[in-house]
């Protein structure tokens, strides 16, 4: 018979008559493989190099020479084509080889013409065959690890069979769905989907066929396993088009199953549904420098914002007044608030001063912590302490831990989950702040940079500013005119500022050449020519200025020197004033740069790695040389802090400190305050220590204590800082995703993000134990009763119910009958709504669980409300508070005051229910619930009306359309249930 079979796709494989053929060299078979693929006669030199690279033309061919010999006698003489200077097969048409019978294969589905889209019976057996044929990628397994060049034309080989198999079996899958061989079909979708798990059409397809074959607990795994590969690989949700497949299967909302095919063309068929249209799923203080202009410097151009400012000052003497400073980076904002403050201070009014930072608004409240514990240093004794309430003292004191050590014996503070917790927090704050600025004139804080400030700090300064009116305070401000589009807060700070006409804006400009000849006349003496050149190398911006008459008054520039050494502005100015430094202190000065912000001596020092001597030394010549400055309120203050004169010298210093180096200190830094944190509140430092933890490259750690900074944040009612806490700890590799996932859902599903929240839920469940499903899927079926998704929320009731069994614990499924119930009402199914209620209370009775109780109660509350049996709703309800405020459960409580609320508006008794509505909205507020906040806002408006207090109700029904719209606007489609929400 004398024929030769190559089997190539797969473990290479040689047969000779039906009987292997040995090859004892992988260059012979690597040779093989090469003329049978490229149907060439090749040179010898070219196959020597190809194979031999590394040897010279001679012993690549006598290597070339014995390779053929070998393969010439295993092959007993036949089928190699060996001239004197080319080498090919010969007989071809007695060679099968297997590659070639695969392409043919897929040629004679191409010879149907019809679009590949299309496929036809006639492809059914040629697609079938193909695939049978690819036993496994070209040559797999095999290498040549001493030629490069045939191992990268194995690969593209190899890389384009493998796209030709994956269109088979594509085109295979809807032949064999068309024929309704859903087995089979699924079986080949299995192995479309091994060749790339990324792909998301594959798993799509399976899913469907899932589906159609009836097996849709297997279909809605396959999305969780694709939920799960691409969160795992690419950090990434599933295509909105996966997700609504995965929502249809579970609500048995599927496309019908492949019709019977008809005719298009006499090769090709196509589905009748997909000629109807529908196709199947497819698949401080003053700082110091070394020329120290004075308030004559400061002033220069300033004399109207000066003014303005005392002014400011003046007039809080009667009522409380705010100034703010605005202007680009480097405008003077800070220098001509530090001589105003500086100026009040010698007077002996008390300020309060503080400063944001770039790259720490994530840090809750890291402002106001700096402010307060300076002052609280500058205070020394805790006389002051006396004229502050207790109760204000403990709410402060969680913020101000060390408030406990001046005032032992301080009552622990309410619940922070407590009606008004979050108002009482902010009082307690304030009247600290109050007290801590008690003297003849009135108090001053102050906030530089505020376009850096933590949504935290903003929420608070807010507070505030709202109640200026009440003592004589001022409050200054500063941010850069350009940050301010990106912060609405400020903009709304300033917008209810001017409208309260106690506020002052002030904008600073750049400075003209006349206001720069002025100063060069206060500072230098060749005045104008230098005035000019000034102007022309600086164009008018106050800290260039400054800095370049630093450099000149020190030596490093000369004025008459025809061309400055600065080209580049402040960059190249500030290196001019790195070069004195000794070796030690440019040390001690990238440390400091690595801190990034107010620190304490020694915190430096460790984290320098030197001796306190040497540490000592080196803070002193930087002081000296006017890179950093003491924070030092008061001489005799304690643990005085440190910063750098300007931002920008931070930046180049951190900037030009090797990345090495950067990351040793930064890990120094984060193991010193994860040491003081150790037996002390530790979540108040998780945020500056994930920080510096993530910069040290420590994923790890810094996973481990964003996740802790994210409760501490969410604890303190600062759920946008939580929110990215949570999001950085998932992307540092926390090894527990599911559960930030589920924290990240509730976090949206609070600021009203249902969109969002959907998608961790839907994550969070792929990526959980079976334990964690029947929890993620009542919250999934929550926030589809809220937007009014009826029937999606009642799928994910029922998978809930069925992942809890009839042996999970009588509380889980009362609680979820209870809320189950509450969209059966909303719906408009009465009856449903009270068989499930009835069984909430039933099963919470059996449990004697008081979360449950409180839920049934509530809606059995609800239910008799509706049907006009008020005294019996409101004995319900009463009964779900009484509970609520035994379990102090806010959300609880929220619930049953609101609906209270309504029912005694019902009654008559609109001054009970302004009151319950009233403190319903604050534990709304409290926890950051803005959709429940919105439909608060809008039963205190309609009860207010009632009332005959229309005035008062409008500002509560513009809010709560506000909200309404925001979450409208967010779920993208048409949901008026988002407005109907009334009670819960």
């Amino acid at each position: 018979m004398n024929r030769l079979a190559l089997a190539f796709l797969g473990l290479p494989q040689i047969e000779h008559d039906g009987v292997p053929v040995t090859v004892d060299t992988r260059k012979a078979i690597a040779l093989l493989a090469y003329l049978a693929i490229t149907h060439q006669h090749h040179s010898r030199d070219k196959l020597a190099a190809l194979l031999w690279p590394d040897y010279d033309q001679s012993h690549a061919r006598g290597a070339l020479r014995r390779t053929l010999s070998t393969l010439h006698k295993a092959l007993d003489g036949g089928w190699l084509d060996l001239e004197r200077e080319t080498i090919g097969l010969s007989h071809q048409d007695t060679i099968w080889f297997d590659v070639e019978a695969f392409a043919s294969q897929l040629a004679r589905c191409r010879a149907h013409r019809h679009p590949i889209t299309s496929v036809c019976p006639q492809c059914v057996e040629p697609l079938t065959e193909a695939v049978k044929l690819y036993r496994d990628d070209f040559l797999a397994g095999f290498s040549l690890r001493d030629s490069p060049e045939f191992d990268d034309w194995q690969y593209f080989q190899a890389e384009g069979l493998r796209r030709d198999l994956a269109g088979a079996l594509e085109r295979l899958i809807a032949c064999q769905s068309a024929m309704g061989a859903f087995e089979a079909a699924i079986s080949s979708a299995r192995r479309w989907l091994a060749l790339d798990r990324l792909h998301e059409p594959a798993h799509r397809t399976l899913m469907q066929l899932y589906a159609w074959a009836g097996q849709r607990a297997a279909a809605i795994h396959q999305y969780r396993e694709c939920v799960q590969v691409l969160e795992q690989e690419l950090g990434v949700a599933p295509l909105e088009e996966t997700t609504r497949l995965y929502q249809s299967i579970k609500e048995n909302h599927l496309l019908s199953r492949p019709a019977a095919w008809e005719a298009t063309s006499s090769h090709s068929l196509t589905p009748a549904s997909s000629q109807n249209g529908t196709t199947p799923a497819s698949g401080p203080t003053t700082s110091s420098s070394p020329i120290r202009p004075g308030v004559g410097s400061a002033l220069v151009g300033r004399d109207h914002e000066w003014a303005a400012l005392r002014a400011a000052f003046d007039n809080s003497r009667a009522s409380g007044q705010m100034a703010m400073i605005e202007g680009e980076a480097g405008i003077g904002k800070t220098r001509l608030l530090e001589e105003f403050l500086a100026s009040l201070q010698n007077s002996g009014a008390v300020v309060l001063a503080t400063r944001c930072y770039e790259g720490e608004t994530h840090l809750a409240y890291g402002p106001v912590v700096a402010a307060l514990r300076a002052a609280l240093a500058q205070k020394g004794q805790s006389h002051w302490m006396e004229s502050v309430p207790t109760i204000w003292l403990s709410e402060a004191a969680r913020l101000l831990p060390e408030l406990a050590t001046l005032r032992p014996n301080l009552p622990p503070a309410p619940a922070l989950d407590s009606p008004g917790a979050q108002s009482r927090f902010f009082e307690g704050l304030r009247q600290v702040v109050l007290a801590l600025c008690q003297g003849e004139q009135p108090g001053v804080i102050c906030v530089d940079d505020l376009h850096w400030a933590d949504e935290a700090s903003l929420d608070l300064l807010t507070y505030l500013a709202r109640r200026l009116h009440e003592h004589p305070l001022c409050l200054v401000l500063t941010w850069r005119s350009e940050q301010l589009a990106n912060r609405p807060r400020l903009r709304q700070l300033l917008l209810e500022a001017q409208r309260s006409g106690q506020a002052t804006l002030l904008t600073l400009s750049r400075f003209s050449e006349e206001m720069v000849r002025e100063l060069v006349q206060v500072l230098a003496a060749e005045k104008v020519a230098l005035a000019e050149r000034l102007y022309q190398e600086t164009e008018g911006i106050p800290l260039f200025l400054i800095e370049y008459l630093t450099a000149l008054t020190s030596g490093v520039l000369a004025p008459a020197e025809p061309s400055w050494s600065l080209p580049g502005g402040v960059r190249d100015l500030l290196h001019s004033r790195l070069i004195p430094i000794s070796e030690t202190g440019s040390q001690v000065l990238a440390t400091a740069a690595v801190l990034g912000k107010a620190f304490e001596f020694d915190t430096l020092r460790d984290a320098s790695g030197r001796s306190e001597e040497e540490a000592v030394l080196a803070l002193e010549e930087l002081l000296t040389q006017g890179l950093l400055r003491e924070w030092r309120s008061d001489p005799g203050a304690q643990a005085p802090l440190y910063d750098f004169t300007h931002e920008k010298l931070r930046e180049l210093v951190y900037e030009e400190t090797s990345l090495a180096r950067r990351r040793l200190l930064h890990r120094r830094v984060a193991e010193a305050l994860a040491s003081r944190a150790r037996g002390q509140r530790e979540g108040a430092l998780a945020g500056q220590i994930a920080h510096h933890y993530q910069q040290a490259g420590s994923e790890a750690n810094a996973a481990h204590y964003y996740q802790l900074a994210g409760e501490h944040a969410r604890a303190l009612y600062a759920n946008v800082e939580a929110l990215d806490h949570f999001q950085t700890a998932l992307a540092m590799g926390h090894p527990e995703p599911a559960a930030l996932h589920e924290s990240i859902g509730d976090l949206h599903t609070l600021r009203g993000e249902y969109s969002a929240a959907l998608r961790c839920y839907e994550t969070a469940a792929a990526l959980a134990g079976p334990g964690a499903i029947a929890q993620l899927e009542h919250k999934l079926a929550a926030i589809y009763e809220r937007r009014g998704e009826w029937d999606h929320a009642e799928s994910h009731f029922e998978e809930a119910l069925a992942a809890l069994g009839k042996q999970g614990e009588a509380a889980e499924r009362s609680r979820l009958y209870a809320d189950w119930s509450r969209a059966a009402h909303r719906r408009g199914q009465p009856q449903q709504a009270l068989d499930l209620a009835g069984q909430a209370l039933t099963l919470a009775e059996a449990a004697q669980d008081t979360h449950a109780l409180a839920q049934a109660h509530n809606i059995l509350g609800i239910l008799a409300s509706s049907q006009g049996q008020l005294e019996t709703a409101r004995q319900h309800l009463e009964q779900s508070l009484a509970l609520a405020e035994r379990l102090n459960e806010p959300g609880a409580q929220a619930a049953a005051l609101n609906n209270l609320a309504l029912v005694s508006g019902a009654s008559g008794d609109t001054g009970r229910a302004l009151k319950l509505a009233e403190a319903a909205l604050a534990l709304c507020v409290a926890q950051g619930d803005r959709h429940r906040e919105a439909a608060l806002q809008n039963n205190l408006a309609d009860l207010l009306h009632h009332a005959g207090r229309t005035e008062d109700a409008m500002p509560h029904l513009t809010k709560a359309v506000s909200i309404y719209a925001e979450i409208h606007i967010e779920a993208g489609t048409l949901q008026p249930e988002i407005w109907k929400l009334s009670e819960w």
